[in-house]
């Protein structure tokens, strides 16, 4: 997800703008030469310093005193996940004038006392902390003294019900996170003063139903997490778009004040493994009509009556519930509004999706995994032409099906599909598709993402999947490939990752061919170490732009368990011929080098 985030912010930038990124930050020197240009740097607009920090981050070119030249220029900074993230940085990043937003979520090495230099910086408007382990209630002393903050995310940090209570100081707090913190009901009475909380996390806290009643003085409130709590009644609150109670048994929603004058504005509901009293009861206080967003995925609900006037669906989960052929109709009945629709590990087959066939015709993502359709719902599938996404893993699907009285006669399945001009992602995993049953995928021309794992796929299916335009990831997990067809294997020109596992017939010598002849495409396989096939597969690659990555070869020696016979014929090979000129550079001074030599 990370890769495809950077994959899409370089091609939103100019070419003149991403070649000054890549040559200020393509090496140390390169950096030590531009960062003596401070007034420069100081003038450089917001966004172009914010897309060269990120690159010099990612790159791991990023050090606490380089900060120093992006004071005057940076106003939002991302380090999520950093754990080299502690008291120094912190200190170059509260000098910051212009900072808004300050992301250091994850962080391990963030304490109290890295929060110092945060304290009283008055431009600071949003910061999340979230699952910052060594923050206490100490470090909550130095949050306060942040006048202007309005966004906080605390969740998962070592606060008690004491260092909740003091945040009430900050009165500007539109959003507050406080999910999987002991948050009481007392504590969220002293929390009432936060008028202007549009937004409030709760999950896995002590509320109850008592402490749910004080939820009504957010009267600005659109957002409301309370799964994994207690709470089995929500009180009216009005104002509410988004509610979360995954995981609660329910017992109504809205019931408590409600006046029959005004429905609540809830768009977004997530219902995500909860058990009902009555299911028709508790949402009996809705209006179905405003409803977009549901997920009733893990629920044992049985009976999905209530959905009949849900008419503004648009995204609906009901992954791993009891719903059935019959009740899919209920979907069809409201579903002209519906673009996410997720029947995953349900007791779905193909005759359910009749009822679907025609009836969401905007349809983009369709997610059947884990359910026991087979070949004879892609007709029905091929009737929502707006599909992007279709997720057919783990089903009966072979790709073949059998004529009406001539078992005899196969015709593909696939074929089917061919009307979905706008499919971007195909999941096949572990189903029993065959070589033969691709072929009708070639004209799926905007294709990006395709998934294969199946012991059925051989060396012949890779003839079909060389012409797709735009596909940039291929899956064939599981397949008897051989090291020839994988040598001669010509990828789509946009490919740029490869993923081969659990094809334990390819040799590392046929993958580090492929590799060497396609340094564009990141290859995964268990020959490889995770992240490293791209330096295998060009040392000078990595050389040109600069990186510190070293090339990881595994030594050809080490597969041997025992030393060649001395029977054995003596053949002399040049393995030097293997390795480029930088990648035989590399190696010399190498530790292995130093021991050969010895």
């Amino acid at each position: 997800m990370m890769k495809e985030e950077e994959e899409e912010e370089e091609e939103r930038e100019s070419g003149l703008v991403r070649l000054c990124i890549e040559a200020a930050s393509e090496s140390k020197e390169s950096i030590e030469i531009w960062r003596r240009q401070r007034r420069t740097l100081e003038k450089m607009p917001t966004p172009l310093a914010e897309a060269l920090l990120r690159r010099l981050l990612r790159r791991r070119l990023l050090s606490p005193s380089l900060l120093e030249v992006f004071q005057q220029c940076i106003e939002e900074i991302n380090l999520q996940g950093e754990n080299f993230v502690d008291s120094e940085w912190m200190a170059y990043l509260g000098a910051f004038r212009y900072l808004r937003t300050l992301n250091i979520a994850d962080c391990k090495g963030i304490n109290n006392s890295a929060l110092w230099a945060i304290s009283g910086m008055d431009c600071l408007k949003d910061l999340d902390l979230s699952r910052c382990t060594k923050v206490t209630d100490a470090g909550v002393m130095h949050l306060i003294s942040i006048p202007n903050l309005e966004k906080l995310s605390v969740s998962e940090t070592s606060l008690t019900v004491e260092g909740v209570k003091h945040l009430s100081s900050l009165r500007k707090l539109l959003l507050l996170d406080l999910g999987g913190l002991p948050v009481t009901d007392m504590a969220l009475c002293t929390l009432q003063v936060l008028k202007k909380l549009e937004h409030l996390d709760l999950w896995g806290s002590k509320i109850s139903n008592s402490g749910a009643t004080f939820l009504k003085t957010f009267v600005e409130l659109r957002f409301l997490n309370l799964a994994w709590t207690k709470v089995t009644k929500v009180p009216y609150l009005p104002s509410l778009s988004c509610l979360n109670m995954s995981n609660c048994s329910i017992m109504s929603i809205f019931e408590d004040g409600y006046c029959g004058v005004k429905h609540p504005h809830l768009a977004r509901l997530q219902l995500h493994g909860v058990s009902f009293t009555d299911v028709h009861e508790a949402l009996s206080f809705l209006d179905p009509s405003r409803l977009s967003f549901l997920d009733l995925s893990n629920s044992s609900l049985c009976d999905f009556q209530f959905l009949l006037n849900m008419t503004a669906l648009e995204h609906l989960d009901v992954s791993f519930s009891r719903m059935e052929d019959d009740s899919v109709d209920l979907i069809g009945r409201v579903g002209a509004n519906l673009k996410f629709l997720n029947l995953s590990n349900t007791r779905l087959r193909s005759a359910g999706m009749e009822s679907l066939a025609g009836f969401i015709p905007i349809i983009e993502t369709l997610i059947l995994s884990h359910t026991a359709v087979d070949d004879f719902a892609l007709p029905y599938i091929g009737m929502m032409p707006s599909l992007k996404v279709l997720d057919l893993s783990n089903t009966n699907v072979k790709g073949f099906c059998h004529m009406l009285g001539n078992d005899q006669e196969e015709i593909l399945s696939l074929i089917a599909l061919q009307n979905l001009t706008h499919l971007e992602r195909l999941d096949l995993k572990e189903t029993q598709v065959r070589d033969g049953a691709l072929q009708p995928l070639s004209c799926l021309e905007d294709l990006k993402f395709l998934s294969l794992k199946s012991d059925f796929l051989t060396d012949v299916s890779l003839l079909f999947l060389s012409s797709f335009p735009k596909l940039k990831y291929l899956g064939i997990r599981g397949a008897v490939l051989t090291s020839a067809g994988i040598q001669s294997f010509n990828p789509p020109p946009m490919l740029k990752i490869l993923d081969l596992r659990d094809c334990w017939l390819l040799t590392e010598d046929a993958l580090l061919s492929f590799c060497e002849n396609h340094p564009q495409i990141e290859m995964r396989h268990e020959q490889f170490d995770t992240g490293s096939t791209a330096q295998i597969a060009s040392g000078n690659a990595s050389s040109a732009h600069g990186t510190s990555r070293t090339v990881q070869l595994k030594p050809k020696w080490a597969k041997m368990s025992s030393p060649p016979s001395r029977f054995q014929k003596e053949i002399f090979v040049d393995e030097r011929r293997k390795y480029s000129r930088e990648e035989l550079l590399e190696l010399q001074f190498s530790p292995l080098s130093q021991v050969s030599a010895r």
